[in-house]
């Protein structure tokens, strides 16, 4: 399981996503305390926690769905909590969210899964165009010959791949992936850690990876980032991080190799 450490096409004069002092509660709860991170263009940045630490919540800050209680966000250049309507769906398109669960629609097949977000937002396309962008994503992730396949006849691993597909048929410029290995097997995991790092060097994506798997995040991160106590504790390579001699940090660890 060798780290993901290839910085050479990272562009760290070129930040894509800043995060300043960054808090969000919920009521008492006290979710996120003062967060900061960097993302430069190319970089795949992998943010680990347990669950409930906010990694889901950053997310959601990240793409306008939630307001923070204070600090700043700037997303491709754009202050995310200033923007409203139109200028945040415009943003929006720039960005690829990879669900959990995939999301994919049961009662449409795959052609038209990974087709539908393209007749909604560029309605200027022809069939032809479309068909074009179908395919070129499905060779992609692989799954070429699953085109007329319903999601009720793909694997989780095929599922989870048709989801990145669908994301990656708008071309983002960062992609967000929201747990990529929850629910799948060690083999399908390994696949899905490589299909992001391949996402990452076709696509020249900037992504960052929320988990709490240790491999995804080794694998795909060039950087990791460890939430605790609704802030990083550290931003470094893995082998950074998990030097740290905090006892919480050396739990997380344990506990994800010894399960």
């Amino acid at each position: 399981m060798e780290a993901h450490n290839d910085l050479d096409k990272i562009d760290r004069n070129h930040t894509v996503i800043s995060v300043r002092n960054l808090y969000k509660s919920f009521g008492d709860l006290h979710v996120l305390r003062g967060v900061d991170l960097d993302v430069y263009k190319g970089e795949n940045v992998a943010v680990l926690g347990r669950s409930g630490t906010g990694k889901s919540v950053l997310i959601k800050i990240l793409i306008g769905l939630l307001k923070p209680d204070s600090g700043e966000v700037n997303v491709l250049g754009e202050p995310v909590e200033k923007l409203k309507g139109k200028e945040l769906d415009a943003l929006r398109l720039k960005i690829g969210f990879s669900f959990q669960n995939s999301a994919l629609y049961d009662s449409m097949n795959v052609r038209q899964n990974l087709a539908f977000p393209l007749r909604m937002n560029f309605k200027h396309l022809g069939k032809k165009e479309i068909d074009m962008a179908v395919e070129e994503v499905l060779e992609a992730v692989g799954l070429s010959e699953k085109i007329n396949q319903l999601p009720s006849d793909l694997s989780g691993g095929q599922r989870k791949r048709i989801g990145i597909a669908r994301t990656l048929i708008l071309k983002p410029e960062i992609m967000l992936y929201d747990e990529p290995t929850s629910g799948l097997d060690p083999i399908t995991s390994i696949e899905i850690n490589d299909l992001i790092n391949d996402v990452q060097k076709r696509y020249k994506t900037s992504s960052i990876i929320i988990t709490h798997d240790l491999t995804c995040a080794k694998i795909t991160g060039n950087r990791t980032a460890m939430l605790l106590d609704g802030k990083f504790l550290k931003v470094g390579s893995f082998k950074e991080v998990f030097e740290n001699e905090d006892e919480r940090v050396q739990q997380f660890f344990n506990y994800n190799f010894i399960q």
